[in-house]
């Protein structure tokens, strides 16, 4: 379903928290993603993502998204595997072929394609998260103190997607109501009935930008000092999740300079959990991001606990 991804405002603790902690806990996921090369640490961070979207209910959402990803992961170790000749360990030999030589499939090759897929869905899980949690014009009325109008552009055109496919679902509701069948006929009659639908649309959105124009005109878009018709509060939910996310930064800063988050793939596969992996360095990156997700599963047992942050 389309409407999965977008935001639908639910009521959920993860939707209540202020933008910039949920801006500063996606920003987070995104960047240890790119940062970490180890198997267990992609892992750990999408099963901490994976839980905050079961707390987020987007799990039926991740799955559109996990649906494009994972054939694109394939295609990912598919192609490192046929032209990454680096490793040691030859699985597969091909004869010799015309204008290609010999191809070679490496253990390492596969094994590096799977770590950057897990990589790869890693950030589509955070931007999915992102759509969930973050209200648009929360994101963007962040900006809108020192970007005014660059924000309510963008915020209109993030709203413009959405809104375009709602009001074509409508449209294509109304014409069936008629008795218009868009699955029966030719080609070409299939082709004209789709075609009237979007000259409609464009009508629709048209109509929708003079209506717009015609609203900030009179709220005196412009004219003055920038009002707000709410305000975001910043509560002690906020200040613990940052926290939580400050302590997981830390942590993974030691763990990168401590060479503790990288892994050896050429020319041969080091080990999962010699070298200098540490189980507890992973697990305090690891908890500090998974500090939102807990605390909406206790404001869900216990609202005492929702009312008290």
């Amino acid at each position: 379903m389309p409407q999965n991804f977008f935001y639908q405002e639910k009521g959920l603790f993860l939707q209540s928290l202020h933008p910039a902690a949920s801006l500063t806990l996606i920003a987070a996921f995104f960047l240890l993603a790119l940062c970490f090369s180890h198997p267990l640490y992609l892992l750990g961070l999408l099963l901490v993502i994976l839980f905050s979207l079961w707390a987020a209910d987007g799990l039926a959402a991740w799955e559109s998204y996990l649906k494009a990803v994972l054939w694109l992961g394939l295609l990912i170790m598919l192609i490192n595997a046929l032209v990454n000749h680096s490793g040691s360990t030859i699985l597969w030999r091909s004869p010799a072929l015309p204008l290609l030589g010999q191809l070679s499939v490496s253990m390492e090759a596969i094994s590096y394609g799977a770590a950057m897929g897990v990589r790869l869905l890693d950030v589509v899980s955070a931007f999915c998260l992102f759509n969930l949690i973050v209200h648009p014009d929360r994101f963007f009325s962040l900006f809108s103190t020192f970007a005014r109008k660059s924000s309510l552009v963008v915020s209109l055109a993030t709203r413009l997607f959405p809104l375009l496919l709602a009001t074509l679902g409508q449209i294509r509701e109304a014409q069936q109501l008629r008795g218009v069948d868009f699955s029966r006929g030719s080609l070409r009659e299939r082709t004209v009935k789709n075609a009237a639908l979007f000259n409609i649309l464009l009508l629709s959105a048209l109509e929708d930008s003079l209506q717009m124009a015609e609203a900030m005109q009179a709220r005196a878009f412009g004219s003055g000092p920038r009002s707000r018709y709410r305000r975001d509060l910043f509560r002690p939910r906020d200040g613990i999740c940052l926290a939580g996310v400050g302590f997981s930064l830390v942590a993974a800063a030691y763990n990168l300079a401590r060479d503790l988050g990288s892994y050896t793939y050429f020319p041969q596969l080091g080990s999962l959990w010699g070298g200098n992996f540490s189980m507890i360095a992973l697990a305090a990156v690891l908890l500090g991001l998974s500090l939102p997700a807990l605390l909406s599963w206790g404001c869900n047992h216990w609202p005492y606990l929702k009312w008290k942050i």
